[in-house]
């Protein structure tokens, strides 16, 4: 079961807060509910008088401190009702996330009825429902057990997942595999007694001589008997899958995929048998078996069914890598010594021993040993990154060559591969906004082809030629089995998956699947400078202090002032005056004026450093370094000003380096016919500066972090939909602003968490890469759409016999299924093709 953490507001993370247990009383049962919004002994006694209303609540138990209620009721009594009586009283229960494997769907009809029945479960807030990896996403009140029973109740088996569990993640990978030997099986045992029933129909009418040979031998009477029992076994055994959930479907009134093969099957199945047993009820011109359309109708949908699974195995490819890239065990220092445990039993604050080529089990600081660590599998980059002490590892990554020791900073699902994992499971199983069509028609597909046939019976038994009843059944045979939902359902998820998993291999996380749609749409892109077109790591390069200055006594106190602060440029200043081996003072009554400087006494004076801004708010001139600061500018340099007991005391510059990919990620972004925009707080001269050197299209410059908002909100005005890129704290209003956030996975917990796409390599070249890969899949899926309804469109009324009055044309019932099985494979097919998606260079 999935229980994460949820992008909207009020829902938040709660581990084993639904609790089903049966009480010592029979007919009652124990639930813990989570509850938000109290804060006192009164809040308390609100909430336990409104669950108390509540018809069969026995007691309730409410706890202040872990804001927890427990609650016993009678058994008729579901989560959802005491939620509402919890927010009927003021207080709010948080919706969780839970994630089902369902069995059985075969096609989009299925997908509509699962989401239909989860939608009508009490508690419920939103439901998705994934054919390509058999998921289901649900979000709400409602208690597992509950959907889980809707489920059923729809005809279709469910259980609760566990995200990112490498045990639950084996179980499925064996189950799948298990199906798939089934499936294998029953083709080949369908194939084996289907091929002599197709040779001795089908040659008796293609083979010169085959009729003549079978009349004198056997005689067509016991052809038609061996036909009979060769049928009936491949119907009984391997074709038993489709009665199975087709029927129960038929009669609940949910017709679906098997549903058509059933009853199509059964339709030529039937009238052979009575062709076979009791010609006398047929006219004289219809006596005619059909087994072979029934049996091959079996083994080619089995042949689809095999090729479609083996296909879907391969989609999901890239969780699966990820879930193997978990180590299993781990050696920790403990009692003096080292003791391999489970990786699962490693703790926060462990000292985990790492030798060389070894997997590095968790996400830790390094404290002892040198080495290069492989961190492809999160920021696709080749190249190993060195570590030494104080370093930060992630679990997951390899070892190269020296040993390491660390310290555990995060294990379980709070490590970094399990989020990965967490992000690529949630954006498969999301539905883009161009699946919503496709959802409306599946609901209605198979319904709709069932009336066709019938009609399409109807009017060859009424228009038609002699043998009118046999032109209407095999016309009508023929309708039921080339309509392919299943090519409907698939073609959107597996481009997704395939689509998702690729960029996760390039270090690109689609932590919202709506993005890969949305991003595809973008006509400018706004970027963030430091830290995203920068190295977010700049250095002291200018220092000029005014008549009357010393420039240690200068650096010194600006270095009391910066020390209070977190920016880089702050640190740039206090690592220039540690290099210069100056003893930085204390400094009292900090104040911080954002995106613009900073302020404190040191030494009894008032420092003052910032922008030429902040100097001109305090009312001090800067036109004694108006010359140097613009030489400073053009070279791309960021010129700052310090002001010592009110009188402007330096000029001082630090450059941030631009990362070397960023020229090309510039050059990729406008082969993709996007403008690019740089948003800065730096001054108009540095900005133009740099955006000249990289050729950035328009600077939006002298920007307050409030203002970044603004500045993407007038892009969007002036070229339309936008994308942005940031890195820090002050970027995450920007990012939640843009129509499309994407966040550099070096920065700042917030600006992740406010993003759509994180940027693992902290590259901006990965942006380039999200953005190909959205144009890439978002094509992909247009054109498995554009097969399955053209598909369904054109072949419908051909199996119907559209073609036959102008060219005396029909369509066998075997060629039907033979389409039809073509029809979904080659969707999954198309879909596999961006497993090969390169970045752009």
């Amino acid at each position: 079961m999935v229980r994460t953490k949820q992008a909207q507001p009020k829902v938040i993370v709660m581990q084993n807060s639904v609790k089903n247990r049966k009480n010592s009383m029979i007919g009652e049962s124990s639930l813990t509910i989570p509850i938000e919004g109290m804060s006192c002994a009164s809040c308390v006694g609100r909430v336990e008088k409104s669950i108390n209303a509540v018809e069969g609540v026995r007691s309730v138990s409410v706890n202040l401190a872990t804001e927890r209620a427990t609650v016993v009721a009678a058994d008729g009594v579901d989560r959802a009702s005491i939620a509402s009586a919890v927010e009927a009283a003021g207080y709010h229960v948080p919706s969780e996330r839970y994630e089902l494997a369902v069995e059985g769907m075969t096609c989009a009809s299925c997908v509509g009825r699962v989401e239909a029945a989860l939608r009508g479960v009490p508690g419920v807030a939103m439901a998705n429902v994934n054919l390509a990896t058999e998921r289901a996403s649900v979000t709400g009140s409602a208690e597992p057990l509950a959907l889980i029973a809707a489920i059923a109740d729809a005809g279709y088996a469910a259980r609760i997942l566990a995200a990112g569990n490498e045990t639950a993640a084996a179980e499925a990978g064996e189950r799948k595999v298990a199906e798939l030997k089934a499936i294998k099986r029953d083709l080949t045992f369908a194939a084996i007694l289907t091929l002599p029933v197709f040779v001795l129909e089908m040659g008796s009418h293609t083979i010169p001589g085959a009729h003549r040979l079978i009349m004198a031998t056997i005689g067509m009477e016991n052809s038609w008997i061996l036909q009979f029992v060769l049928t009936s076994l491949v119907l009984a055994l391997p074709g038993l899958r489709f009665f199975k959930k087709g029927v129960p479907a038929l009669l609940r009134l949910a017709p679906d995929m098997n549903s058509l093969v059933a009853v199509g099957t059964a339709a030529a199945y039937g009238y052979s048998l009575v062709a076979t047993f009791a010609p006398r009820l047929l006219p004289d011109a219809t006596v005619n078996v059909y087994y072979e359309a029934a049996a091959v109708i079996v083994t080619l949908i089995l042949l689809g069914r095999y090729l479609e699974a083996r296909a879907k195995g391969r989609t999901s490819e890239a969780i699966k890598r990820l879930i193997g890239l978990q180590a299993r065990t781990a050696r920790v220092r403990r009692s003096g010594g080292l003791a391999e445990v489970p990786v699962s039993d490693v703790a926060a604050g462990d000292i985990v021993d790492v030798r060389p080529g070894e997997r590095i089990p968790v996400d830790g600081a390094v404290v002892e040993g040198e080495s290069f660590v492989d961190e492809a599998m999160i920021s696709g980059e080749p190249i190993p990154v060195a570590k030494a002490a104080g370093s930060a590892v992630v679990g997951g990554t390899v070892n190269q060559q020296g040993a390491l020791a660390l310290r555990a900073t995060a294990v379980g699902e709070a490590t970094m591969l399990a989020q990965i994992i967490r992000m690529v499971e949630e954006a498969q199983g999301a539905k883009l906004p161009i699946q919503a069509l496709v959802d409306r028609v599946t609901m209605w597909f198979v319904p709709a082809v069932f009336a066709a046939a019938a009609l399409t019976f109807l009017a060859w038994l009424a228009f038609g030629p002699p043998p009118a009843l046999t032109f209407a059944l095999v016309n009508g045979v023929a309708v039921l089995i080339i309509a392919c939902p299943c090519a409907m359902g698939l073609a959107t998820p597996t481009s997704i998956m395939v689509g998702t998993g690729r960029g996760a291999e390039l270090g690109v996380l689609f932590r919202k699947g709506e993005a890969l749609q949305s991003l595809k749409d973008a006509k400018v892109i706004a970027l963030d400078k430091t830290g995203t077109l920068t190295e977010g790591k700049p250095t002291l390069t200018d220092f000029a202090v005014a008549d009357g200055f010393e420039r240690e006594d200068v650096l010194r106190l600006v270095a009391a002032v910066e020390a209070k602060s977190e920016h880089p440029i702050a640190r740039a200043i206090v690592a220039a005056a540690e290099a210069g081996m100056l003893t930085i003072p204390a400094a009292g009554d900090f104040q911080s004026r954002t995106g613009l400087g900073a302020e404190a006494n040191v030494d009894a004076k008032r420092v003052q450093v910032g922008s030429q801004r902040y100097m001109a708010e305090l009312g001090i001139g800067t036109e004694g370094f108006a010359d140097l600061a613009q030489t400073l500018g053009t070279q791309g340099k960021s010129p700052l000003y310090a002001a010592i007991a009110g009188r402007l005391a330096a000029v001082i510059a630090v450059s941030d380096p631009i990362k070397p990919s960023t020229p090309a990620a510039i050059k990729a972004f406008h082969a993709l016919g996007l403008k690019v925009a740089m948003i800065t707080g730096d001054n108009r001269r540095t900005a133009d500066a740099i955006a000249r050197e990289l050729g950035i299209d328009e600077v939006v410059a002298e920007v307050l972090p409030e203002g970044k908002v603004a500045a993407v909100r007038r892009l969007k005005t002036a070229y339309g939909h936008i994308a942005f890129v940031g890195d820090g704290i002050n970027d995450a209003p920007a990012l939640a602003a843009a129509d499309v956030g994407l966040a550099v996975g070096t920065g700042t917990d917030i600006a992740i968490e406010s993003a759509d796409i994180v940027l693992m390599s902290g590259h901006l070249n990965g942006a380039a890469t999200a953005i190909a890969l959205s144009h890439a899949t978002i094509g992909n899926i247009r054109q498995n759409l554009f097969w399955a309804f053209a598909y369904n469109i054109a072949l419908v009324p051909v199996a119907a016999g559209a073609l036959y009055p102008g060219w005396g044309l029909l369509l066998s019932p075997v060629v039907a299924a033979a389409a039809m099985a073509a029809s979904s494979v080659f969707v999954l097919g198309n879909a596999l093709r961006l497993r090969r998606f390169k970045a752009p260079a």
